[in-house]
């Protein structure tokens, strides 16, 4: 027997999931002819600080639905402020190849994945840090960050690109370029590209234990070496003058130079 003034009690609806921010998951888009492999800034949240939780959005990025790039396509690892060692780069670097992508360049804000990332043969460049309008920095940002070493062999075909100074414990091979908006330190033979000064400053130089480069850049300013070696090397500095970039043996530079300005 029912009742007329029966009531019917309202079922609750569950709570909907907040939705997801994609800035904090793993991406891959297109940007013209690159493929890019965005990962989410550190810190910004719990699952995005967390490697496994990482790893796994990667995976899924990877084997989920339809495939968007050609076989053997290039992919440029924006890894932004995120820390990665060897072993991660690795990783990743073997995940892409499963599904036939090859890495090749490493854009990061942090001298430690950029090291890893040179030292592992990637091309690198290493970008200053970028704040949101909600953050800021915890010190202050200066022009040129602190100089990036880096104990390898610049291959060809390998770009490193740093906002600071840069030193080479090895040599830079034809076909390897390297790009510093501060001085260029080579201890070892110079035979590639190199371009100090890259934000424009003319007073930046370049100095390597071998002089034989491919070309040599100060600002705007470009040099090539004499088609003859010499029949002896020495460690030499190359610097702008108003005719243009010129090489010096480096005990001349520091007796015309440097004692002169102490």
């Amino acid at each position: 027997m029912t009742s007329d003034s029966a009531q019917q009690i309202p079922v609750p609806t569950p709570p909907s999931d907040p939705p997801v921010d994609s800035q904090l998951q793993v991406r891959l888009k297109t940007e013209g002819e690159r493929l890019l492999l965005i990962l989410p800034p550190e810190g910004e949240s719990e699952s995005a600080s967390n490697w496994s939780d990482l790893w796994q959005q990667l995976k899924q990025r990877l084997n989920a639905g339809e495939r968007f790039w050609q076989a053997q396509a290039t992919v440029h690892l924006m890894a932004q402020d995120r820390l990665l060692d060897g072993q991660k780069l690795q990783a990743i670097a073997d995940a892409l190849s499963e599904v036939e992508l090859q890495l090749v360049r490493v854009y990061t804000t942090r001298r430690q994945t950029a090291v890893a990332a040179a030292t592992a043969g990637y091309s690198v460049e290493q970008q200053p840090p970028t704040f949101s309008l909600n953050q800021t920095p915890k010190e202050p940002v200066s022009l040129l960050v602190e100089p990036l070493y880096l104990q390898i062999t610049v291959r060809s075909g390998v770009e490193i690109r740093h906002p600071g100074t840069i030193v080479v414990l090895g040599d830079i091979n034809p076909g390897g370029e390297v790009v510093a908006d501060g001085d260029i330190f080579v201890w070892g033979r110079l035979r590639g590209v190199t371009h100090a000064g890259a934000n424009g400053n003319r007073n930046c130089r370049i100095m390597a234990l071998q002089m034989e480069p491919t070309q040599l850049r100060i600002a705007e300013a470009v040099a090539r070496a004499p088609q003859t070696p010499p029949a002896q090397f020495y460690p030499e500095v190359a610097y702008v003058t108003p005719e243009g970039i010129r090489i010096a043996r480096a005990t001349d530079f520091a007796k015309t130079h440097l004692l002169l300005n102490s």
